[in-house]
Parts: C-alpha cells; structure tokens; sequence
C-alpha cells in the first residue's frame, strides 16, 4: 500500500516494529544506510516477531539512491520542522513516507531541497519534542491507510 522509509536508523527495536508495522499495512519497508545494527540482531526480529520473514524490506545505500526512483510527488518527509500537519495531505497508495534516524533526524540538506513536502504530527508546545520513530511512522501510516480506504 505504503512506502516506509527508515534513513540510518539506529535502534533495532524500532527497525523491527517498523517491519511489521508495514507487513500489518500491506506496505513496504525500506531501510537506507547506515544501519545502527544488524538485520540479524535478536532486537529487531523480537520486535518483528515471527513476521520479519514475511516483510517486504528494500535496503538501500543512500536516500539518494532511493529518491531518484521515487515520484517526487509522492514522497513525504516526517520531521518536527515541518508545518504542514499530515492530517491536511491527501495519501495515495504507494506514496514514501520518510523518517529520519532516531536521534538526528532528517539531514537539514534533505528538508532544504523539499520544503513542500514536509510533513509533521501535531504535538503540543510544551512537552514531548519529538514521538518514537515506529509510533511516528504508525500514526502517519495509518492516516494514509483511513484515507485510502
């Protein structure tokens, strides 16, 4: 349905609630180098259960690489520097949804050249700066999925 995008992900917990996250949504998971871990760790296919073997997973080894093949204008970059809410975009199936590593987030020079297609979850001023990146990716993943169906 959906294109999950880790970019140098770094825990693996989060690597493998991601993977079946997609394979709940019909979606695909791609992860871009560098990884934080091994695809092999104990974390990440605790986390995925007994489904990690059934998840669609790209691997990549630039989010370059991966931009040139995605449509541009499907393609959704999550970060708390966005300021349009992913409630006011309308999905369609097979848009890329883009998260960026756990602590840094996306590279500034990423939301310089996309400022159009930054998204962000609504959060209250005083509190949390930033959700978990597979509670991140859930919400957003599942507002594609509402509308689409």
């Amino acid at each position: 349905m959906f294109n999950l995008v880790l970019v140098a992900p770094e825990i693996p917990h989060n690597a493998g609630a991601a993977g079946r996250l997609c394979l709940a949504t019909g979606s695909t998971l791609h992860l871009v180098k560098p990884l934080g871990f091994s695809l092999e760790d104990k974390q990440v296919r605790r986390a995925g259960l007994d489904y990690w073997k059934d998840v669609e997973l790209k691997l990549w080894d630039s989010l370059e690489e991966l931009c040139a093949t995605a449509p541009p204008e499907r393609t959704w970059f999550l970060t708390t520097k966005g300021s349009r809410s992913h409630w006011d975009v309308s999905y369609q199936k097979g848009d890329y949804f883009i998260c960026g590593c756990e602590t840094r987030g996306l590279p500034a020079s990423v939301l310089a050249a996309h400022p159009e297609r930054l998204i962000r979850i609504p959060m209250q001023e005083q509190g949390t700066r930033s959700l978990n990146l597979a509670t991140a990716a859930a919400i957003v993943l599942y507002e594609g999925a509402r509308q689409v169906h």
